[in-house]
């Protein structure tokens, strides 16, 4: 109905609410700050020594090729020591050294950046800060300032998980309360053929009405003001639920309303949606065999499952139901056709 719609667009709106927190979050921690494991603590702005290590990075990969890191590039390991760090300074400084390629291009600048990142792989504060970046990743230059690149999905992307994820769990409800109207079905099968059968449970030919006993009846303030009674009717094996007019419906498994995919808000809305481009052709061209199913697919009567067993039955064809505990008594009238089943003609006497 209208209050389970807007309770899915209430959990939508909240969904929605939650997403724009966590990536205003993520936008505000990713430009001003990064985490340092050592320090346990969030450093507001890169220091100086950082964005060497972030220029000499970008240096380092324009030179030498994109994905090249300062030990890569003197082919070491990145848990080397000290001495094998500067062995491999040594022996990298040789072979770029200006004298030995005067003619080469750039070999000036390389030289230089050779001895900038021996200098920081040498010293435990910049190497630690260093391999902290080298294991998490370098922020790029943004203009302004150096960032993080991380993924954030559009608004589109956002909607369509949400949907998916709301409609899921609608289907969720769905099922299960399809299971609890199956439950509650049986139990009214149940009372009415056993107050029609009684205890032994031995079916009786013909037509018999019974009144089922679904508990007490509270008002809003939850003050019990009687008996809530179903009148029904018991015909072999079928159990009819029997309304004021004298209309019978079959009360069954088909009954439940089953947990459909189509019955989900976002496309019920497209359905509704097209319905109403298309003028209301598609709503017309429903056939009147889907308007009989759903007469006779109606939904489970509500119950309370602790309610007392069911008492009260009555000849057939009485046209009266048995009055219980002072109630007064109530004439049901002839019965006519109804969601495809056969007329039940109850007379008077």
């Amino acid at each position: 109905g209208n209050s389970r719609s807007l309770s899915y667009t209430t959990l939508l709106l909240h969904l929605l609410s939650i997403y724009w927190v966590i990536i205003s979050w993520e936008k505000v921690r990713s430009r001003a700050s990064i985490w340092d494991p050592g320090s346990r603590l969030i450093i507001r702005h890169y220091s100086q020594e950082d964005h060497e290590i972030f220029d000499i990075v970008t240096e380092l990969e324009a030179a030498e090729g994109k994905g090249t890191t300062f030990y890569s590039w003197l082919d070491v390991s990145s848990t080397a020591t000290t001495n094998e760090i500067a062995k491999a300074y040594r022996k990298k400084s040789m072979i770029l050294h200006p004298d030995k390629n005067p003619d080469v291009k750039g070999i000036h600048e390389r030289f230089a950046r050779l001895g900038v990142i021996s200098t920081i792989l040498r010293n435990k504060e910049s190497r630690k800060r260093y391999d902290f970046f080298y294991k998490n990743g370098v922020p790029k230059w943004r203009g302004t300032g150096y960032y993080y690149s991380r993924f954030r999905p559009g608004l589109g992307s956002v909607f369509i998980f949400l949907t998916i994820l709301t409609s899921g769990l609608q289907y969720l409800i769905q099922s299960i309360n399809y299971k609890k109207d199956l439950e509650r079905i049986e139990l009214i099968v149940a009372k009415a053929k056993s107050a029609a059968w009684g205890p032994k449970m031995q079916p009786i030919q013909g037509q018999r009405k019974v009144r089922v006993n679904l508990g007490d009846s509270r008002d809003e303030d939850g003050e019990v003001t009687g008996k809530k009674w179903l009148d029904m009717v018991v015909e072999d094996s079928h159990i009819y639920l029997l309304e004021p007019n004298g209309d019978m419906h079959l009360i069954d498994a088909s009954t439940a309303v089953k947990p459909t995919a189509s019955n989900t808000w976002f496309l019920a809305l497209l359905k509704s949606l097209f319905s109403k481009v298309t003028g209301g052709k598609f709503a017309a061209n429903a056939t009147p065999a889907s308007t009989e199913a759903k007469k006779e697919n109606g939904t489970a009567p509500d119950i309370d499952t602790d309610a007392s067993s069911t008492t009260g039955s009555e000849a057939p064809g009485s046209g009266y139901s048995t009055p219980k505990n002072g109630e007064e008594k109530v004439h049901i009238g002839p019965t006519s056709k109804a969601g495809g089943m056969r007329r039940k003609n109850v007379r008077k006497r």
